[in-house]
């Protein structure tokens, strides 16, 4: 390797949010990104479960991480739970339409039924009365209580059918410990399906604990390690050969099962005990949707060469460091065809929008 090349492997431009960047011809729309309800987290401060959650998830962060987390909150805050701030943000990256979730510390898959209730229906009230001020621009996903899949499946019809246009739902790859396979959820999947509604898989922390507490490997490594697993399972256990019409939205990518792809075929092919799903585990990955959020437009090529640009959809990761803001830079390697398709063409099909 030469001087030169080792010297570029040794630097990676980060585009600041709020920085100025070339947007693109096409309409763009943003699936990942976030909001933050302080009625929520004000209802399950104090709570013991609350507090020995959130000292679990201090430990697998680290107290380096942690303190760079504090000093960047006051500038989160305003992005995180206003409009305004938001608004500019998707003018200056050229973002015409953000599907909103929720913050992933607010999943708090601990708190008890009637807690659990109140909690999510003060993330979604929020939600929606964001998006209802600016519904040109702002799209919901909500949140359940997917601890109590009966309960999830009620919240979730009743999202779907109200009158604040929810698309779909993010949840997490863990409930409480528990897989989003496990047959437990079949009533949460079944209504998911039954309404067409968008899942956004979004795991929050890591099942790795305090060994990825280093260098802020609880998010680089950890993050998408939940995701590939998460899907292996939603793959390996069957769960998408029972529910063959869920819509899925994998955060960062996917994770790395994009790219291990093969090794999954093998061991269907080689392992009794991982022959749970029909067809090789490869192919279930046309089924599903991929963020962009791979921080390159080397590595989002690669992800289109395994699943198709047509799975692909722009996500930001808003308004998070671990964000990328520059949505045109990453597929400017594609074809005008596929860039329409990734920046806002796929999104729009998916959700149900106007194409033109």
């Amino acid at each position: 390797m030469t001087e030169a090349a080792g010297l570029h492997r040794c630097s990676h431009q980060v585009v600041p949010l709020g920085t100025p960047v070339a947007r693109a011809p096409y309409r763009t729309i943003d699936v990942h990104c976030h909001a933050f309800s302080a009625a929520a987290e004000a209802l399950v401060a104090g709570h013991p479960l609350r507090q020995s959650a959130a000292a679990a998830e201090a430990a697998a962060l680290g107290p380096a991480s942690q303190a760079v987390n504090a000093e960047r909150a006051a500038a989160l805050a305003p992005r995180l739970i206003g409009v305004e701030e938001r608004l500019h943000d998707m003018d200056v990256m050229g973002v015409d339409i953000q599907l909103i979730s929720p913050s992933p510390t607010q999943y708090h898959y601990w708190a008890e039924p009637d807690l659990a209730e109140r909690m999510t229906d003060a993330i979604n009230d929020h939600i929606a009365q964001l998006c209802a001020a600016h519904p040109d621009r702002l799209l919901g996903l909500g949140t359940v209580a997917l601890q109590h899949p009966e309960t999830a499946a009620r919240q979730l019809d009743a999202l779907m059918r109200g009158r604040h246009g929810f698309k779909g739902v993010e949840i997490s790859s863990l409930v409480d410990g528990a897989d989003v396979a496990d047959r437990r959820f079949d009533p949460f999947w079944a209504k998911a399906e039954e309404l067409g509604a968008v899942v956004f898989i979004h795991p929050w922390g890591t099942s790795l604990g305090t060994r990825l507490s280093d260098h802020y490997l609880m998010n680089t490594v950890g993050q998408p390690f939940e995701t590939t697993v998460c899907l292996s399972k939603l793959i390996f256990g069957g769960t998408l050969d029972r529910h063959p019409g869920l819509k899925l939205i994998a955060a960062h990518g996917g994770g790395y099962l994009p790219l291990v792809s093969g090794r999954s075929d093998h061991a269907h092919a080689a392992r009794p005990e991982a022959t749970g799903c029909a067809c090789l585990p490869s192919s279930y990955l046309r089924r599903i949707w991929f963020d962009s959020i791979v921080h390159g437009p080397r590595h989002l090529e690669r992800l289109a060469e395994e699943i198709g640009a047509d799975r692909i959809v722009i996500g930001t990761d808003y308004p998070f460091d671990m964000g990328h803001y520059d949505p045109a830079s990453l597929v400017a390697g594609f074809d005008e065809d596929d860039r329409k398709r990734i920046l806002g063409g796929n999104a729009a099909a998916l959700l149900g929008l106007d194409p033109a």
